[in-house]
C-alpha cells in the first residue's frame, strides 16, 4: 500500500449554494446551507486514502465538536489521525459560496491551523516516513510548519509535493527537489518578479523545483520539467455540479499515485481524473473517486499505470 503523509489544514466548511456569487456590498438571498468537514489538508488526505494510500494527516484542531466530526470522517476513510495536534484555538472554519454554475468564493478563519508548529510537525513525522513515499504540503498552515514537513521528507528520502495555496513566494526548502502544483492564477504570486506565466515556471524550475504542474481546471494540467518539453494532460469531460475541492482531489490523487511508484505523467493523468470526478458532486468530498470510479473515468490502462501496476509495484 503506498505511503503518504499530508500536512495541512482542517476546517469546518459552511457551504452556501446561491444562484450567483454576490458582488462587493451585495446580498444574495435564497441560499441553501450545509455544514461539512473540510480544509485542504483533510480533503487531500481523504482523496489519497479513498484511492488506497496509507495516509497520515498532520494538522492542528481544537477541542471542539468540529474536531470530533473531522476525526470521525477521517477514520471512516482509513486516514491515520495520530498526527493531529489538539490546541486551545477553535478548529478552523471556511465559508464557501457556490453558484449555479459550480464556481465558488471562499473565506477562511484559520483558528487552530495557525497554531501548527514546526516542532509539532517534525515530531509527528519522525519515524513515520518511508523512502519512496510522498509528503504533500499545502499552505493554509504556517510556513515554518510546511518547511519542517519538507525537511523531514528530504531526510527520509520521500518526495515533497507542494500545493502552494494560498500562494506566496516559496523558501528554498519548499522548492528544491519539490513537485509544485499551482493553478494558473497562483503562478505570478510564486514568482512575483517574473514577466508572465512562462517566466514564472522557468524561475521556479531554476530555483530547484523538480517539476511544476500547472492545473487548468476543465482543461487538465500542464507538466513542466527542466530536461523535458512541456506536456499537456487533459481532464475527462464531466457534468460539473460544483468545483469545491477539485484541487484537493487532484493533489491527493497525485500523492497516492506517486507513492505507488507511478511516473509523473501517469500520476498527473490520475490527478486530473480525480479533480474532474470531484466536480460531479457537492462539497469537497462527496464525489472523491474510489479506485473503481477513477478507473472508469480515465480508463483501465491509465489507472494501472497510475497505481504502479505497470512498474510492478
Amino acid at each position: 500500500m503506498p505511503r503518504a503523509a499530508v500536512v495541512g489544514a482542517v476546517n469546518a466548511d459552511y457551504i452556501v449554494a446561491v444562484e450567483r456569487l454576490p458582488r462587493p456590498g451585495e446580498t444574495v438571498g435564497g441560499g441553501r446551507l450545509s455544514v461539512r468537514p473540510g480544509g485542504k489538508g483533510a480533503n487531500q488526505a481523504h482523496a489519497a486514502a479513498r484511492l488506497g494510500a496509507d495516509v497520515l494527516l498532520v494538522a492542528a484542531v481544537g477541542a471542539d465538536a468540529a474536531a470530533g466530526a473531522e476525526r470521525a470522517a477521517l477514520a471512516a476513510d482509513g486516514v491515520d489521525t495520530g498526527g493531529l495536534v489538539t490546541v486551545e484555538d477553535p478548529t478552523g472554519l471556511a465559508v464557501i459560496l457556490v453558484d449555479a454554475a459550480g464556481e465558488n468564493a471562499i473565506a477562511v478563519a484559520p483558528g487552530a491551523n495557525d497554531r501548527l508548529t514546526a516542532a509539532a510537525v517534525a515530531g509527528r513525522l519522525r519515524g513515520r516516513l518511508d523512502p519512496g513515499g510522498v509528503v504533500l504540503v499545502s499552505l493554509e498552515v504556517p510556513l515554518a510548519a510546511a518547511v519542517a514537513a519538507a525537511e523531514a521528507a528530504v531526510a527520509a528520502g520521500a518526495q515533497v509535493v507542494v500545493n502552494p495555496a494560498p500562494a506566496c513566494p516559496l523558501p528554498p526548502a519548499l522548492l528544491t527537489g519539490a513537485i509544485l502544483t499551482p493553478n494558473e492564477g497562483e503562478l505570478g504570486q510564486l514568482a512575483p518578479g517574473a514577466a508572465g506565466p512562462e517566466a514564472a515556471v522557468s524561475a521556479l524550475l531554476a530555483g530547484g523545483a523538480r517539476a511544476v504542474i500547472v492545473t487548468r481546471g476543465s482543461r487538465g494540467a500542464s507538466i513542466f520539467r527542466t530536461a523535458s518539453p512541456p506536456l499537456a494532460v487533459p481532464a475527462p469531460a464531466v457534468r460539473v455540479v460544483d468545483t469545491v475541492g477539485a484541487g484537493d482531489a487532484f493533489n491527493g490523487a497525485l500523492a497516492w499515485s506517486l507513492a505507488a511508484g507511478a511516473p509523473l505523467p501517469a500520476a498527473v493523468t490520475a490527478a486530473a481524473g480525480a479533480g474532474a470526478a470531484a466536480c460531479t458532486g457537492t462539497g469537497a468530498r462527496d464525489a472523491l473517486p474510489t479506485p473503481a470510479g477513477l478507473a472508469a473515468l480515465i480508463g483501465g490502462a491509465a489507472f494501472a499505470a497510475a497505481s504502479g501496476q505497470a512498474s510492478g509495484r
